[in-house]
């Protein structure tokens, strides 16, 4: 009798025990602001500026504001768009790099205010701030670091100037969820005339810390976002192709550089609460283009990207881009709200509520009554003590056998690895009796408080096709490191030209380049020039249209600046002919 009461007296110590340390932090943890942030899921990018009216990525500062003069501008369809594509806020682009604003700033004349869009009355921040309201979604901005267009940009001069805006934007457009803070710093520039290069060490110039202090006074529930050589609340996972590694450490080291490897996996070990924060367009670029109409992402890649963002302990922010009209393009839209309603129809109906679900230790086991079928795990950490699951197994057992299932969107075999707030793990659809979730190995005592099985509907990806015509007989060669001559047998009538940079690196990556063409290889006339906007960090197709066709039997590609390296490189080329 004493042994069996002794017996109960230490299983009850040991559960206290146990528990204590379930509720104790493991390592760094999250602060109220990121807790909220990561239960958004998703929400929205709206790319808006001078440059939807020029047609480019970036603008270099000179643009002419009267080019600002949308004929059917409307906020609240943006808001409505993205609250219908499932997004629960927006973080709009105030200010790009061309440094036009988007709200009547005090501190320049480049600004809607100079601008015939309602007689230089308008507001776009301000209005899409009181949308946001009415649809009860979050609002952000996005306020650029790198101005091409202003005079002391590269001056001390300049961070006055940059913090005064931050300071309006914080001030009079309400609370903000987020303040985001884009990481290309310095490079060409318009800068009041002087048409010049100008470059700062991003680590110091901007004087971060001064800054964030402003923000966290002023908005105080609100992140930072920032790339710019100083830790903010949230990072960047290193590509905006709409993912992040199937291994994501919500923590990095507080102070240092951040490789790569860091930014897309996290840090096992960090010393710091900085969860990723997953960017992507709907479309190949940010702004709009009339050209990628055609190009929309697919339903199919939508849920991969949502799989591989969500679904790897990150949030979603993926951009709509305006039309030179003023509102979000109807297939975008269409696009956006059949995929909020792919994910409903996926996660509607979770099939452990009608099993029995065991748990022991470190593994749990969900039963049937009959054999089930299910392709998508759900699992989730309760983060608010930490980071803590660092590999664990899935098995099914199917007639009487139990088989290893794998993720079929992680690109290696070494396992499960990471849950976070939510890990999804898809796997082609098995019919079972039974499914185990083993934890094999942790930081501190796992913390599960969801685990979860669906059946997702197959889906299969849409190609799109714009139906130009492209050439695929096209001869090219090199004849120096950084010119390459495309030729033809006969004279053509060419309309535009594209080029796909190297994926896997940026050795070779063209960043600015000169077309020249020839029909007799001895007269050469230019036929274009310029940069290839943010292709560093989003390496998509880029297509150079000529103002009039071309006639000629030869192009020649001039690699006038290189990412890296000292050779011309690419994965692919195509010319668009009549």
């Amino acid at each position: 009798m004493k042994k069996r009461f002794f017996s109960t007296i230490l299983f009850s110590v040991t559960a206290l025990i146990v528990g204590a340390q379930s509720n104790t932090p493991c390592g760094p943890v999250p602060t109220e602001n990121q807790l909220r942030w990561q239960e958004m899921e998703m929400y929205a990018f709206i790319h808006y500026s001078l440059n939807t009216y020029t047609d480019q990525e970036w603008g270099y500062g000179d643009e002419d504001p009267n080019l600002f003069n949308p004929s059917d501008l409307d906020c609240r369809q943006w808001a409505r768009v993205c609250k219908q594509a499932g997004m629960k806020g927006i973080i709009f682009t105030a200010k790009h790099h061309c440094g036009f604003c988007m709200w009547p700033s005090k501190f320049t004349e480049y600004s809607v205010k100079n601008s015939p869009w309602k007689n230089g009355k308008g507001d776009v921040v301000r209005e899409l701030a009181e949308a946001c309201r009415e649809e009860g979604l979050e609002y952000a901005v996005y306020l650029s670091p790198w101005d091409r267009n202003h005079l002391e940009y590269g001056r001390p001069e300049y961070v006055t100037y940059f913090r005064n805006q931050l300071r309006e934007l914080l001030t009079e457009y309400g609370d903000m969820f987020e303040v985001w803070f884009d990481g290309a710093n310095g490079g060409d520039g318009w800068y009041g005339g002087a048409n010049e290069q100008r470059h700062i060490d991003r680590t110091t110039y901007y004087q971060w810390p001064e800054t964030y202090r402003m923000i966290r006074d002023l908005q105080p529930n609100a992140l930072i976002w920032n790339d710019g050589g100083d830790r903010g609340d949230l990072r960047w996972v290193g590509t905006e192709a709409g993912f992040i590694g199937e291994t994501n450490w919500s923590l990095l080291n507080k102070t240092g550089d951040v490789p790569y490897e860091q930014l897309h996996y996290g840090l096992e070990n960090g010393n710091v609460w900085v969860p990723g924060e997953t960017n992507t367009s709907i479309r190949p670029g940010w702004f709009y283009h009339a050209t990628e109409d055609a190009h929309v992402k697919s339903l199919s890649k939508l849920m991969d990207t949502y799989y591989k963002s969500v679904g790897r302990n990150s949030c979603l922010l993926l951009n709509f881009p305006i039309m030179p009209n003023g509102r979000i393009h109807p297939t975008d839209s269409l696009r956006g709200i059949a995929f909020k309603k792919m994910i409903d129809e996926v996660f509607k109906t979770d099939l452990t509520n009608k099993a029995k679900v065991k748990k022991n230790g470190v593994e749990t086991i969900i039963s049937f009554k009959k054999p089930t079928a299910f392709n998508r795990f759900v699992v989730e950490e309760d983060i608010r003590y930490g980071q803590r699951v660092k590999k664990f197994s899935l098995e099914a057992e199917v007639d009487g056998k139990w088989i290893q299932l794998r993720d079929e969107l992680v690109n290696n075999g070494d396992g499960l690895t990471t849950i976070g707030h939510r890990r999804i793990v898809c796997f082609p659809t098995v019919t079972a009796t039974r499914l185990r979730f083993t934890i094999l190995d942790s930081k501190c005592e796992p913390i599960i408080k969801r685990t979860s099985l669906y059946l997702a509907p197959q889906l299969s990806a849409d190609i799109p096709n714009s139906g130009e015509k492209r050439s695929s007989n096209l001869h090219f060669f090199f004849c120096s490191p950084k010119q390459m001559m495309i030729d033809y047998e006969q004279e053509q009538t060419i309309t535009a030209f594209r080029y796909l940079p190297p994926q896997t690196t940026r050795n070779g990556l063209v960043t600015h380049y000169t077309l020249w063409a020839s029909s007799d290889w001895s007269n050469w006339r230019k036929v274009a020039s310029g940069e290839f906007s943010n292709i560093v960090n989003n390496p998509i197709w880029q297509t150079v249209r000529f103002e009039q066709p071309v006639k000629a039997k030869i192009l020649r590609l001039d690699a006038e600046r290189l990412a890296e390296g000292d050779r011309l490189a690419f994965d692919d080329m195509e010319v668009v002919m009549e």
